[in-house]
């Protein structure tokens, strides 16, 4: 009886502010750090060799934001996702707009943190706003549990007081971007920011969304990536259990080691899955590169090039928007490069589109 009362008294406990008051720098968290960082730099460095890097941020955006919403069970296929974006969202189911609002929320994120070199509760409200569609802003009503989905039971309780929220929320972003109050490494940091935000929850909906957009425009503040691309969704959908589990367990018992390891694997595993992911892009884009100046030369430029990678569909209007050009010599383009074997031609309704098969199954890969 009396563990019980003590394991209810925990999930109501007074949340600390930061920065912590123990020190988290572990042997085990040193080394894994070590190993962490070694990654997010090879990943840096091959972005910075893609010649057109808004390709990836376009083509991997979706990616990131379904995975990212499959976690709260909004769930999409990728071809949903991206044939959706060919309709302008004529096609899009409520699952498949969610995810586009994701993919903008994170987008925006971005610039605003490139234009401003800090990530302020501002911009995070202006995220959450893009992701819901709404301005409800931080949470003012009282009420807000998180339960356990299989028992029903209360699992955690979040600050209910607005003011008390609002004053968790002006600390967290003090501690995000003033590196005078703690010299963890960025990795760390951003492990702990995570926490603290998913435990502040301090939105009626999307605090877990929102908070993997965080993780990401983090890293960009800091200079660890140039561009939002390395996400951590695919690797916390694998290990979801242990996500919620290691989140719980450091507010019950103040340990934190679990947790940072866990986030450093994740990081680490993340930018090796990219850098896999990313050399294949550069490597397809190479080959049709090749193909087309070899094959078609006439029609061979770089704006061709990064259409057929901006995502894995194209069509007719995308062509004539991106080079243009008349619709007639959108069509030659498109047969010219399907009879080359370079696409895939689809058909939905009365509308034709263009299938990067390779780009495809890049993007489809767990």
């Amino acid at each position: 009886m009396v563990k019980n009362w003590l394991h209810l008294a925990y999930k109501f406990c007074k949340m600390d502010t930061l920065p912590l008051q123990i020190d988290v720098q572990s042997v085990p968290i040193l080394k894994k750090l070590t190993t962490s960082r070694a990654a997010l730099a090879e990943l840096k460095g091959l972005i910075t060799s893609i010649p057109n890097q808004n390709i990836l941020i376009e083509t991997l955006t979706l990616r990131e934001a379904r995975e990212s919403s499959a976690i709260e069970n909004i769930i999409s296929t990728i071809a949903e996702v991206y044939q959706s974006n060919l309709f302008s969202g004529e096609l899009a189911s409520a699952s498949t707009k969610e995810i586009h609002s994701y993919a903008a929320a994170l987008k925006r994120g971005f610039e605003l943190v490139k234009k401003n070199n800090l990530l302020t509760n501002n911009i995070i409200l202006e995220i959450q706003q893009t992701l819901e569609q709404n301005n409800a802003g931080f949470r003012k009503l009282e009420g807000t549990k998180l339960l356990n989905d299989r028992t029903g039971e209360i699992v955690y309780s979040p600050p209910q007081d607005y003011d008390t929220i609002v004053q968790l929320m002006q600390n967290l972003e003090q501690f995000i971007n003033d590196d005078s109050i703690s010299d963890l490494d960025p990795l760390i940091k951003m492990a702990i920011i995570h926490h603290q935000f998913e435990s502040v929850h301090p939105f009626y909906d999307g605090n877990g969304r929102t908070g993997r957009i965080i993780n990401i425009l983090y890293l960009v503040q800091k200079d660890l990536l140039h561009l939002p691309i390395l996400y951590l969704s695919s690797y916390l959908i694998k290990h979801k259990a242990d996500y919620y589990k290691l989140l719980q367990q450091v507010r019950e018992t103040n340990e934190w080691e679990n947790w940072i390891l866990y986030m450093l694997q994740g990081i680490e595993e993340t930018a090796k899955e990219s850098i896999i992911m990313i050399t294949g892009i550069k490597d397809e884009m190479q080959r049709f590169k090749n193909i087309l100046k070899t094959k078609l030369p006439k029609i061979y430029s770089q704006d061709l090039l990064s259409n057929l990678f901006k995502y894995p569909y194209t069509k007719i209007e995308f062509i004539e928007r991106d080079l243009n050009v008349s619709r007639n010599t959108a069509i030659k383009y498109l047969t010219d490069i399907e009879n080359e074997g370079l696409l895939q031609k689809q058909k939905i309704g009365r509308n034709n589109f263009y299938l990067n098969q390779t780009l495809f199954a890049l993007l489809s890969a767990s």
